[in-house]
């Protein structure tokens, strides 16, 4: 069972009301100008409230009334903006403020000299060695050195059930904070205070570090550029507005008022309101997903991920080796073997041999015996003799390696069948494993043992595929082995017999091919692939060295999240194309509204292009400004959950977005516009 440490919803009082508090000081001009559009708004409302002001003393050119009205919304609008960021800012800063609740100072003990001294875990320095026992927390991220233990994690990861963590290997990588359940471990300090992975981590969800993506930079750049041309139209509309009126000697030159409201009208202030939102909310969503993104960047390359490197062993197949069937030699009985391999599995607890005796139970319904009276003596595996096996009513029954079980035999006199012999081979060729049986001197036949590969991953796949992306299995196993399995799972290619290298030269490869290449890892023999990959995802289980070359950490440490992951970052970008497509189309409805009510006095015959046919230009000028707040708060939910993403080609996609997003875009303003309007209308406030 998994218990989130925080999971907070964008609608709790523990992120709402600091997030509405974190709007009214996100006004500072520092701030607001690094967002160009919200700027101009903001230098809008700056302008119009100064207008309304002079318009309150009678000295204004629009009636302060409708000033001071359309400064109230646009005010509105820079606040909607702020909270749309700082709602999603708070989602992190909640979950980092868990995170930082479950730390907690503790004293260490230091090993010196072979005896252990208490010091406080900030007096730690890097390289010193601790020793932590059952019921202690561990002081600070390091690597075990000596010792197997049990620790409890879930104050990182949400997990309730414990890991083992041990010396050597890829296992040896603990976290401080966390707690030993059982036994004890001598740990060497990876890590300062203050710099420690939980330190970092709560600095990376809370979005102190988070830089905007190339992405984010170039869509802010042209939203910057459409507003700057916007800027450059409006300012010159009010001396042509004012020739226009001499000339003709019929209406007035159009109000800084009105062209504030309808530069701010056109400009795509809906996605740029919500860009900073989107971005910051696609990182909290890995976070619930127990996903740490140490940059943005990752988050919006895994959506453009064409290549996923997957690693077989517990990713792709479950990692242990399971009886798959049972091949009995001439003249004997499939039962009789299957109650054979039985007897010695019975006390062999590997999950190889919990497989046989489920698979004897499944295939034949046999049962364990009833062992108290018989005495049976159970012969334990060992790396020297490879068997194991159990000695029972005076037969001695063993399963093990096809070499360890001839030898057995020939040493009671008896001979290994040349049929058996070529099934063993045959199995091996299929990628599986082969474990004879014998009763003293007779070979009862071969137990196939091979990776069992997970339930709907073959699917998941396909999915891949159907995204655009090619999926390579990575293993250690010889190529036939790999291609069995690559077959059955149903990935596009593989790499056997990886190293270090092989891994790193087939990135290389990909991205030389102008590829973007995702793929997880947990050693340090993992690393420089992971550094070098475009989307690397670390498990929180392996290696310091992983960790440090991931851009990403898997609190969970499930090989499979990487596939979730690349899903996050194609939500993230279908997201922000999807506002982007919505902002742009209402401005157009927006145009209807407010230009034929600016120059209607100039020109009448613009009243034609008053498709709405709102109530008065004030009425239509207001409207649109409480429309283009108003749309904000509206979409703030969609921005940070995001756009749900559809494994479809890329035209669909297109195609959907422009009829879902582009029309909806053309057709909700006109409809929240008018209505706007009738209730101004009906209220007399236009």
């Amino acid at each position: 069972m998994t218990t989130s440490v925080a999971k907070p919803g964008w609608l709790s009082p523990g992120v709402i009301l600091p997030a509405l508090w974190a709007a009214v000081l996100k006004l500072d001009p520092r701030q607001q100008v690094k967002n160009p559009v919200m700027f101009a708004v903001y230098l809008g409302s700056i302008l119009t409230t100064v207008l309304g002001l002079r318009a309150l003393n009678g000295s204004g050119d629009e009636p302060a009334g409708f000033v001071l009205g359309v400064s109230g919304w646009l005010w509105a609008t820079v606040l909607f903006a702020n909270l749309a960021e700082a709602l999603a800012e708070g989602q992190g800063k909640a979950q980092a403020a868990a995170l930082r609740a479950a730390r907690s100072q503790v004293t260490a003990n230091r090993l010196v000299d072979g005896r252990t001294e208490p010091v406080p875990a900030s007096a730690l320095r890097l390289g010193d060695l601790v020793r932590v026992v059952a019921g202690e927390v561990i002081p600070a991220d390091g690597e075990v050195v000596e010792g197997v233990a049990s620790v409890d994690e879930s104050a990182v990861t949400g997990e309730s059930a414990p890991v083992v963590r041990e010396s050597g290997g890829d296992r040896s990588a603990v976290t401080g904070g966390t707690r030993v359940i059982s036994d004890w471990l001598v740990v060497k300090v990876t890590a300062t205070p203050g710099q420690s992975f939980l330190d970092r981590m709560i600095a990376m969800v809370e979005g102190a570090k988070r830089q905007k993506t190339p992405n984010e930079i170039a869509l802010a750049i042209l939203l910057a550029a459409l507003t700057l041309i916007f800027l450059l139209v409006v300012v010159t509309l009010q001396p042509f507005s004012a020739y226009c009126a001499d000339v003709s000697g019929r209406g007035r030159a159009v109000s800084v008022t009105v062209l504030v409201a309808l530069l701010v009208c056109l400009a795509p202030t809906t996605i740029g309101a919500l860009l900073s939102a989107i971005g910051i909310a696609g990182m909290n969503r890995l976070s619930r997903a127990n996903v740490v993104a140490l940059s943005g960047r990752a988050v919006e390359a895994a959506g453009d991920v064409d290549v996923l490197l997957l690693d077989k062993t517990g990713t792709i197949t479950l990692g242990n080796r399971q009886a798959n069937r049972f091949v009995p030699a001439e003249g004997v009985a499939e039962r009789d073997l299957a109650e054979a391999a039985q007897l010695a599995s019975l006390a062999d607890e590997t999950p190889e041999g919990r497989s046989i005796v489920v698979l004897a139970k499944t295939r034949y319904g046999l049962r364990g015996r009833d062992l108290e009276q018989v005495k049976p003596s159970f012969v334990p595996f060992t790396a020297r003799t490879r068997m194991s096996g159990v000695d029972l009513d005076g037969h001695v029954v063993r399963k093990g390696a096809a070499d360890s079980v001839e030898a057995h035999v020939n040493g009671f006199g008896g001979t290994f069948p040349a049929g058996v012999r070529a099934v063993v081979e045959g199995i091996a060729r299929a990628g599986g494993t082969p474990l004879v049986v014998s009763r003293d001197a007779t070979v009862l036949g071969v137990i196939e043992l091979k990776d069992v590969v997970k339930g709907g991953i073959k699917e998941r796949f396909a999915e891949l595929r159907r995204m655009g992306i090619r999926t390579v299995m990575i293993t250690g196993d010889n190529p036939l082995t790999a291609a069995a399995i690559a077959a059955e799972a149903g990935v596009d290619d593989y790499l056997a017999e990886a190293t270090p290298e092989a891994k790193l030269a087939l990135i290389r490869e990909y991205q030389t091919g102008g590829r973007l290449v995702a793929m997880t890892g947990d050693g340090t023999n993992d690393a420089p692939a992971l550094a070098q990959a475009d989307v690397a995802v670390a498990m929180n289980t392996g290696t310091q060295a992983a960790k440090e070359a991931g851009n990403m950490v898997d609190l969970d440490s499930n090989p499979t999240k990487l596939i979730e992951v690349v899903n996050i970052g194609k939500q993230l970008l279908m997201t922000r194309g999807a506002l982007t497509t919505f902002s742009i189309s209402n401005d157009v409805a927006k145009y209807f509204a407010i230009l034929p009510a600016a120059f209607a006095a100039t020109y009448p015959e613009l009243r034609a292009l008053d498709l709405m046919g709102l109530a008065s230009p004030a009425s239509a000028i207001l409207a649109a400004v409480i429309f283009n707040a108003v749309i904000i708060v509206a979409l703030v939910p969609l921005a940070l959950k995001g756009v749900r993403y559809r494994p479809v080609g890329a035209a669909q996609l297109l195609r959907d977005n422009l009829l879902v997003y582009g029309v909806g875009g053309l057709v909700v303003p006109f409809v929240g516009i008018k209505l706007i309007d009738i209730m101004l209308s009906a209220l007399g406030l236009a």
